[in-house]
């Protein structure tokens, strides 16, 4: 089981749930409004302390704070080393291409919600295989017990 939580990217769950929205409710409960509209609608309004001001919270807004949240545990994630990593770089690789491809060619993705989603995807990616390469590095140095770290000199 912890295999699979290894391979498994984390952002592909709010992938998978602007995924149904589009699909499933993306012109809104009445059929009129465009997947940008039905995001932006305030969910609930929650009042502030200055007077008359009020903060509106939408869908896309917290899709995108729920996937901040998974993003993060995907950064802590990639700083483990093994070979489910490789897979998980491989995997979250497929989930960024998806990504490029449904907000280029379908008409429901293109929004700044999705278009966040997809850079998160993007620098879960180059975090993963840079963190990765670093940690090789290092360990490769140690391992060899510095004698790597004196032949550039």
């Amino acid at each position: 089981m912890r295999a699979i939580f290894g391979i498994f990217p984390l952002l592909f769950v709010p992938v998978i749930i602007y995924n149904l929205m589009a699909f499933g409710f993306g012109g809104g409960p009445d059929g009129t409004l465009s997947m940008t509209e039905n995001i932006a609608r305030p969910l609930m309004t929650v009042g502030m302390v200055a007077p008359g001001a009020a903060w509106a919270i939408s869908s896309g807004d917290l899709l995108i704070i729920f996937s901040m949240v998974f993003f993060f545990v995907e950064i802590l994630k990639s700083t483990s080393t093994g070979a489910s990593t490789i897979a998980n770089h491989a995997v979250s690789m497929m989930v960024f291409i998806l990504c490029l491809i449904e907000f280029l060619l379908l008409k429901n993705f293109s929004t700044s919600v999705f278009f966040i989603l997809t850079f998160m995807c993007l620098l879960d990616v180059l975090a993963g295989v840079v963190v990765t390469i670093i940690s090789a590095r290092r360990d490769f140095t140690v391992g060899d017990g510095g004698v790597g770290a004196g032949m550039g000199r």
